[in-house]
């Protein structure tokens, strides 16, 4: 993946029959990288399970934090260590390590500071429940009109960092479901960024933390959110 030091990030919540697997593709998929379990205070074997792997660092956190803290986590381990690049590749297996190529090919292509891996660009349209779909739309809208910027799947943890957002972000990332507000920050400040079509496969294990009955709370949470970070100023 070219110069610069690479950390792989992975947040991981119960995910004990993934993480090894997860941990495995990125090692055949990426080379030169260091890779961090973020252990989010899981309830089952993660952490021990992960620690199997020869030459993975993994944190433990005290308590639950949500995916927020434990990418905040990462973002912070970044900026300490000197990396110049981080990618947030999650527990459950959904994000393919091999997709990452295309996401610094697009950063360097775009001279971007962040590149989102979307699910509905350039490529067969990604099959999910119609409720994230209305979602996704209507986060595309807003993006359209707080910050005219076309984004079509700002809810993808999927992601590629350079330098610059990762000194912004280890300072300020939201708590819960940070994605979208994320997007207003790094434009709010200057960033620039891209997205490139990538593939995603489903969790094989486990189940989505966003339930048909809180998608309306979430809805509701991050657009507020979004609407606040838009207003604020520069940090």
């Amino acid at each position: 993946m070219g110069q610069g030091k690479i950390l792989i990030v992975v947040p991981a919540y119960n995910e004990q029959n993934n993480i090894l697997k997860v941990i495995d593709d990125i090692r055949s998929s990426i080379d030169n990288c260091d890779i961090l379990v973020v252990n989010d205070c899981s309830l089952d074997a993660t952490s021990v399970t992960a620690r199997k792997a020869e030459g993975v660092k993994v944190v433990d956190l005290p308590y639950n934090l949500g995916i927020g803290g434990a990418v905040q986590t990462g973002f912070k381990y970044a900026y300490a260590h000197g990396y110049s690049y981080m990618v947030q590749i999650d527990g459950d297996g959904q994000h393919l390590p091999r997709e990452v190529n295309k996401l610094y090919d697009t950063l360097l292509r775009t001279g971007s500071d962040m590149v989102i891996g979307s699910r509905f660009l350039d490529v067969r349209s990604f099959r999910t429940t119609w409720t994230r779909r209305l979602g996704i739309k209507v986060f595309y809208v807003l993006f359209r009109l707080l910050i005219r910027t076309k984004v079509t799947d700002g809810t993808s943890g999927f992601r590629l960092y350079n330098r610059k957002c990762i000194e912004l972000l280890q300072k300020h990332y939201s708590d819960d479901y940070p994605e979208p507000d994320a997007i207003i920050l790094l434009k709010k400040n200057g960033l620039r960024i891209s997205e490139v079509g990538v593939e995603m496969s489903r969790r094989e294990h486990g189940s989505s933390s966003i339930t048909p009955l809180k998608s309306a709370y979430y809805m509701a949470k991050v657009t507020l959110s979004m609407l606040f970070s838009c207003i604020r100023t520069r940090w």
